[in-house]
C-alpha cells in the first residue's frame, strides 16, 4: 500500500472493505453520534462494534436514530464501561477502542492503567487526519489533543508514535514540518531548538524514518511559492505529510481553522496504546466519527514494519 493510494477518507474506507473488519470496542456508547458512526462503519463493512454502556439509554438512542441491531455490553457507570471497553481488547475480543459519551480523563484513565490498561510505549499522543479541499493527498498533524506543552523528548515519543502509524499505512517516508514561527533558531523560542535537536535526532538514527525539516514556519511548509520568496531551499516545502506542533493550543488552533474556516474533513486518534483508539472532539459529527473509525481500522490491519 502506498499514499498515492488513498487522498480522500472515502478512499480510506474503500481500502479498509478490501482489507475486512476490525471489531472496535466503544466506551461510554449512549451517544447518537457514535451509533450513528459505528452503524455506517458496519453499513460500510468495515467494522463491527461491541457498545459499552447504558443498555437502556443505547436501545433508546438507537431506535430515535433509526440504527438496527447492535452488540450491548451493560455497564451505566461510565468509568466501569471504559475498564470493561479496554479488557475487550486485552482479551482479543476487539481490535480498536473509540471514546463515547465519557470525560476523556476518565476514558485515557482506564486506557493508562498500569495493571489492566493498554500502556504500550512511553507516552500517548494524539493524531489528526484532515482531508483539505485543494489538496490531492491527506494531511496529519500531532499533537493537538493531549500532550500539552511537550518537552523534547516528549516531542521525540510524539514524533516516533506518528511516523509509526504513518509508515504502516503506506507513507514510508513521510516528510514532516517541525512547526514555529520562522525558520531561525533562537534560544528564546524553544520549539526552534527543539526542532533543531530533532532534525539532529534524525541525522544519528535516532528516530528511524521520514524527511525532517525544522524549524519551519507553516507558509514555508505548506507553500513552495512561499519558500521560494523566501530563499529557502525544502524538500517537503508544499508536500509535507506531517506537521509537529510545538504545543497543544497551536495544534487546537490550527485543526479548528482547517475545520471550520478551511472546511476540512478530520479524524482522530490516540497513538501509543497496544491499539489505535478513536477519539474525538464531543462536537464532531458522525461522519467525522466514521473516518476516525476508518483511519483505526486501517492502522489496525496494516502490520507493523
Amino acid at each position: 500500500m502506498t499514499q498515492e493510494a488513498f487522498g480522500t477518507f472515502p478512499d480510506i474506507l474503500a481500502i479498509c472493505r478490501k482489507l475486512g473488519k476490525v471489531r472496535i470496542s466503544v466506551a461510554a456508547a449512549q451517544d447518537e453520534d457514535v451509533l450513528r458512526a459505528v452503524w455506517a462503519a458496519r453499513d460500510a463493512g468495515i467494522a463491527d462494534a461491541v457498545l459499552v454502556g447504558d443498555r437502556g439509554k443505547i436501545e433508546a438512542i438507537a431506535e430515535k436514530a433509526g440504527v438496527g441491531s447492535l452488540d450491548i455490553v451493560h455497564e451505566p457507570e461510565e468509568a466501569a464501561a471504559a475498564r470493561r471497553a479496554v479488557a475487550l481488547v486485552r482479551e482479543g475480543r476487539a481490535d480498536a477502542l473509540m471514546k463515547g459519551l465519557i470525560n476523556t480523563s476518565d476514558f485515557l484513565r482506564a486506557v493508562l492503567d498500569a495493571d489492566t490498561g493498554l500502556r504500550k510505549g512511553s507516552l500517548l499522543s494524539h493524531l489528526a487526519a484532515f482531508e483539505i479541499p485543494g489538496l490531492s493527498k491527506l494531511t496529519f498533524h500531532t499533537d493537538g489533543g493531549i500532550n500539552i506543552a511537550p518537552a523534547l523528548e516528549d516531542k521525540k515519543a510524539i514524533l516516533l508514535n506518528a511516523l509509526e502509524a504513518l509508515t504502516r499505512v503506506g507513507i514510508r517516508e513521510p516528510k514532516v514540518a517541525l512547526l514555529s514561527a520562522n525558520e531561525q533558531v533562537n534560544p528564546k523560542m524553544p520549539s526552534t531548538t527543539d526542532a533543531r535537536a530533532l532534525v539532529e535526532m534524525r541525522a544519528r538514527g535516532e528516530i528511524p524514518a521520514g524527511i525532517l525539516e525544522g524549524p519551519i514556519a507553516l507558509d514555508v511548509a505548506v507553500s513552495r511559492r512561499a519558500a521560494e520568496h523566501k530563499g529557502i531551499r525544502s524538500e517537503i516545502s508544499g508536500d509535507a505529510d506531517l506537521f509537529l506542533v510545538p504545543n497543544i493550543e497551536t495544534g487546537n488552533v490550527l485543526g479548528k481553522a482547517l475545520v471550520y474556516y478551511g472546511k476540512a474533513k478530520m479524524a482522530g486518534l490516540v497513538l501509543g496504546a497496544a491499539c489505535p483508539i478513536v477519539l474525538t472532539s464531543r462536537s464532531e459529527t458522525a461522519e467525522g466519527k466514521l473516518h476516525s473509525i476508518a483511519l483505526a481500522s486501517l492502522i489496525a490491519m496494516s502490520p507493523a514494519s
